[in-house]
């Protein structure tokens, strides 16, 4: 197994290891290992079942079932296996397999709007597009150590409410009510600034910026401060933008990285399979 980290802000390419076969004991400490370090963890060339997926992701914990609204339909690519989430812009007999489409996907963290947001989010690709739907990547401990002072004291003990009423595409979830105004959000609270419980580093944790507040500031005063944070945060120096391959399996530290999706032609087919890890009580919680 090769471990060679990539010319940014954040990642790493793992080679030379079949994901299909059970990794080692010690090779999976390499594997964890390198994951706090780089934050995103990019093993190309694989040929998994949903069997092999579903392994290797519960080695990192408890996995996170997709919502009731998550399609499940079988066939052209589309998972059976409850742990594995559909990402796709695939129809079959007219229903999508999968969820999300084709559209962008602006940056965010993923179910940042749950108390326990999950620990990882790992995405296999098994269908992509000729151009498009590439995803990026930003690197939200870089992105605060390099911060300026000045816009860093102003979140030192603020904390962000995170909507849960839409999707990273800006589609309204089933059951949701529509948001009319920053005061009607329903969702979890966050401290802006976390520590990552197992590297002990002070990461920037922002969520999604649609929708979203400081909670005790005017509603002007705080999409000002947002908006600053997020210019800064998104800037390409903290970022990669990982254009897929059939066969990438792609890990990222969801407490650590936030990312985004390129919009493509929905002519054309996307199929991923997802699985996300459950935060689980002592070490993958994020802490203020």
């Amino acid at each position: 197994m090769k471990i060679t980290p990539l010319d940014a802000a954040l990642g790493a390419r793992i080679t030379d290891l079949d994901l299909s076969k059970t990794v080692a004991d010690g090779e999976f400490e390499r594997i964890c290992a390198a994951w706090l370090e780089h934050a995103v963890l990019i093993f190309p060339n694989q040929v998994l079942s949903e069997n092999h997926l579903v392994a290797f992701s519960a080695r990192f914990g408890w996995l996170e079932l997709p919502p009731a609204s998550e399609s499940r339909t079988r066939g052209d690519g589309g998972a059976v296996l409850p742990e594995i989430w559909n990402i796709s812009n695939v129809k079959v007999s007219g229903e999508a397999i999968g969820s999300l489409g084709n559209l962008e996907a602006e940056w965010h963290t993923d179910m940042s709007y749950l108390e326990n947001p999950p620990t990882a989010s790992i995405l296999y690709a098994r269908e992509i597009p000729d151009q498009g739907g590439n995803t990026s990547f930003a690197n939200m401990h870089a992105a605060l150590e390099a911060m300026p002072k000045e816009l860093r004291r102003r979140l030192e003990g603020k904390s962000v409410i995170h909507d849960s009423a839409y999707t990273s595409v800006g589609e309204l979830r089933k059951g949701a009510t529509i948001v009319a105004d920053v005061s009607d959000v329903r969702g979890a609270v966050h401290a802006a600034i976390r520590k990552h419980p197992e590297s002990g580093r002070p990461v920037l944790y922002m969520g999604r910026r649609l929708n979203a507040s400081f909670i005790d500031l005017p509603t002007q005063q705080s999409e000002r401060l947002l908006d600053e944070v997020w210019a800064f945060c998104t800037q390409p120096e903290f970022a990669y933008e990982h254009v897929w391959t059939v066969g990438d399996l792609v890990i990222w530290d969801n407490r650590s990285v936030i990312h985004r999706r390129d919009a493509f032609d929905n002519g054309e087919r996307r199929i991923m399979w997802r699985t996300q890890v459950k935060a689980s009580a002592g070490t993958s919680q994020l802490t203020a």
